[in-house]
């Protein structure tokens, strides 16, 4: 396994000596204030401004499931949970305003990695103007840790509506703003002790940085449905083609460049498979039925199902046998 700097989840100071304001004393001092908070983290709730119409999405981390202690720091794993969190934010064409952070740990935990894991979490929001609000701690089971972030946002124009994923219609252009694959790549060189092979894949696997002001880019540029790929291209892509009722056409040739970044890593096979079905990339998905926005890539088109075809998606007209990621199908283990 590859090492990861950063303290190790046990071996320092146990949380099972502290109390939770000990441990509040040291995570709380992180969390810069923002423009819109009004009572920061430290009452019963914090209370900030925001728009009639409020943008509220969730996702968890679990420990053995979405990250490794052998690879992923603490503020590793911060950086990931609040990243995925701020791109849903984005597809709905939104800016994120704020987060709430729950821990659920072992008492064994090292207050070392607690307050590691909040510096990636105090990070990330920092970078790109996002409130840290407060959250909830709780101890768990041995061997257990759980990191859960729920993401607030606004739409950047407030008489705009949501970018949801059922406005797909047949004629649109199926596009995408980020990097396809890297991610999925970077999990594989972690599972087979090559990080070396290809550094940037590993550090997008680590620690994603979704294109969060593509969303609202899209959004004004008339995007007919959205999401983030955080499950890969074709689950996520599914997800477009169910909801709208239509077919995704994937051309093969505009995913050549996808491929050929992470080959001669992995090799091509495991390329496409990355590709095609890697998750925790958080890049951009959408639709548009005219012009493309600067910085995203057309690689696909709309059209209706043909008669007794079902809503899918379609790569050369055929359905590839890389299907994505699922949290219980493949929830015995790592992601693919």
């Amino acid at each position: 396994m590859s090492s990861r700097p950063g303290p190790s989840l046990t071996g320092g100071t146990p949380l099972r000596g502290l109390d939770e304001e000990e441990v509040l004393g040291r995570i709380l001092p992180l969390f810069r204030p923002v423009a819109g908070l009004i009572v920061p983290p430290g009452d019963d709730a914090a209370v900030m401004s925001t728009e009639d119409r409020t943008i509220v999405t969730t996702d968890t981390v679990v420990l053995g499931r979405d990250w490794l202690d052998a690879w992923s720091s603490g503020a590793d794993v911060g950086t990931k949970v609040v990243a995925q969190n701020l791109a849903d934010v984005a597809a709905m064409g939104g800016r994120p305003t704020g987060v709430l952070v729950t821990l659920v740990a072992d008492p064994m935990t090292s207050l070392e990695w607690v307050v590691d894991l909040a510096r990636g979490i105090a990070d990330a929001c920092d970078r790109v103007g996002v409130a840290v609000l407060g959250g909830d701690l709780s101890s768990a089971p041995p061997g257990v840790v759980m990191v859960s972030v729920t993401a607030l946002g606004n739409l950047a124009d407030v008489d705009a509506s949501p970018v949801l994923r059922s406005g797909a219609r047949p004629g649109d252009r199926l596009a995408v703003r980020g990097s396809l694959g890297l991610a999925a790549a970077g999990l594989h060189l972690l599972m087979h002790d090559r990080a070396d092979r290809h550094p940037e894949a590993v550090a997008v696997q680590r620690r994603p940085t979704p294109p969060l002001e593509a969303g609202p880019q899209a959004a004004a540029a008339g995007a007919s449905a959205m999401l983030d790929v955080s499950d890969g291209l074709m689950r996520d892509g599914g997800r477009i083609a169910r909801a709208s009722g239509v077919v995704l056409e994937l051309d093969r040739r505009s995913l050549g460049d996808d491929v050929a970044r992470i080959a001669d890593a992995v090799g091509e096979e495991t390329a496409w498979d990355c590709v095609l079905a890697g998750g925790e990339e958080h890049s951009l998905l959408a639709t548009f039925p005219r012009g493309i926005p600067t910085g995203w890539r057309v690689i696909g088109a709309v059209r209706a199902p043909s008669e007794g075809e079902a809503p899918g998606v379609l790569i050369e007209g055929r359905q590839p046998r890389q299907t994505g990621w699922d949290h219980f199908r493949n929830g015995e283990g790592r992601r693919p």
